[in-house]
């Protein structure tokens, strides 16, 4: 991931923007999960438990409609 800076462009500013493309990238999110090692029916559990709130999620806004 990388951010060229501008032309007489401050620091600062130009952090904020590559935080915010790296964030956007989901890298942090990604470091995060990665950090320790997760046993397989851990994810598989994760992964049904998403796909269920997911779901839920979904049944809610249609019956609002």
């Amino acid at each position: 991931m990388q951010y060229i800076l501008r032309e007489n462009e401050e620091l600062e500013r130009a952090l904020r923007k590559f935080r915010r493309k790296v964030q956007r990238a989901g890298i942090f999110r990604d470091l995060k999960k990665h950090r320790f090692y997760e046993k397989p029916s851990e994810a598989k559990r994760r992964k049904i438990k998403a796909a269920e709130r997911r779901r839920r999620r979904r049944r809610r806004r249609q019956l609002t409609r």
